[in-house]
């Protein structure tokens, strides 16, 4: 994470299909911007193309920027966590590939032990009937913002099969399982 100013940070997570972890977090109260990309891969300023072929070493991530006076870090982590399976290496659902990796990385070096505790506390506490959790845990090594039709993708697209049948089921398990923490309706995006 990097302290933009006294209240907004930034992490960048990778749960899976970006289209996913983008729509669920623009609705949780306290996040400001999401924004899909690439992260912690080889090539530069890759394309979609590119990291979909699984040899570029990039997760499909979001970039979050988020208000820590609103939302604080281990709510964020419990929310992505709850929407995604960080046991499953390489993989979300049917979507496969190392692109689609768990995965937390932060900016600032401070945030490593934070985030290395709450995961490990959660895998103490065997909230994954003791199968292991296999997000990667790495400071951020190259961020790429995605091509401009993946931004927003749900909001633009909530019909398509994908958004349907994935992407949807995500979004409704915010509003029933962290209510308070929901907004019903996301932001416009602030640049």
């Amino acid at each position: 994470m990097q302290t933009l100013n006294d209240n907004r940070k930034t992490i960048i997570l990778g749960g899976g299909c970006f289209w996913c972890i983008e729509a669920v977090l623009w609705r949780v109260k306290g996040v400001e911007h999401v924004e899909s990309g690439y992260a912690n891969g080889e090539v530069p300023h890759p394309t979609y193309e590119q990291v979909c072929q699984g040899d570029t070493g990039h997760a499909e991530v979001v970039r979050v920027v988020y208000d820590a006076t609103v939302l604080s870090l281990p709510a964020l982590l419990e929310v992505f966590f709850a929407v995604h399976d960080p046991t499953t290496p390489n993989r979300q659902g049917h979507d496969v590939g190392t692109q689609y990796r768990s995965a937390i990385y932060w900016t600032d070096p401070a945030d490593e032990a934070p985030i290395r505790g709450w995961v490990q506390a959660l895998q103490e506490q065997a909230a994954y009937a003791q199968r292991p959790i296999v997000t990667e845990l790495a400071p951020l090594q190259g961020y790429y913002g995605a091509e401009a039709y993946h931004q927003r993708y749900f909001e633009q697209n909530p019909h398509a099969g994908y958004c349907a049948l994935v992407v949807r089921p995500k979004v409704d398990k915010l509003v029933q399982h962290f209510g308070a923490l929901a907004r019903p309706v996301p932001p416009e995006p602030q640049v």
